[in-house]
């Protein structure tokens, strides 16, 4: 069972220049999956709701537009996202982490399918966690 911890980088609109410029820097492989891919309508339908830098070297970057109505400020333009297979870590993490802080989303199943939650601990730190369905 494997588990990653991987930055997660939050912008303004540029996400998608974002990860293009990392990919350009680092080398590897990216992805991105707009809003409007995931159903949502309207202005800013084409903002990234996840992009992923892969490389050579093993390492992940993951990038994301601010979702609508929420502002791009210090403190909320980066994340912490661990990541994996390794169901009863990553939940024993979750439920750790959540405790005494804020929960964002319940570690539940997604439209995805895998297991996704994400939280503020009581330090301001913003975790997600993504359990994948073939865990």
């Amino acid at each position: 069972m494997a588990v990653r911890l991987n930055p997660y980088l939050h912008f303004d609109g540029e996400a998608a220049d974002a990860v293009a410029f990392y990919a350009d820097v680092f080398g590897g492989t990216t992805s991105v999956m707009t809003f409007a891919e995931m159903g949502m309508e309207g202005p800013d339908a084409q903002k990234v709701m996840h992009g992923q830098l892969e490389t050579e070297q093993g390492m992940t970057l993951m990038v994301a537009d601010m979702p609508p109505g929420t502002t791009r400020e210090r403190g909320n333009d980066v994340t912490v996202a661990l990541s994996g297979d390794d169901e009863p870590t990553l939940r024993g993490w979750y439920e750790q982490l959540s405790a005494g802080g804020t929960v964002g989303t319940p570690l539940e199943k997604q439209m995805w399918g895998d297991f996704y939650g994400d939280c503020t601990d009581r330090f301001g730190v913003r975790w997600m966690v993504n359990i994948s369905a073939a865990g």
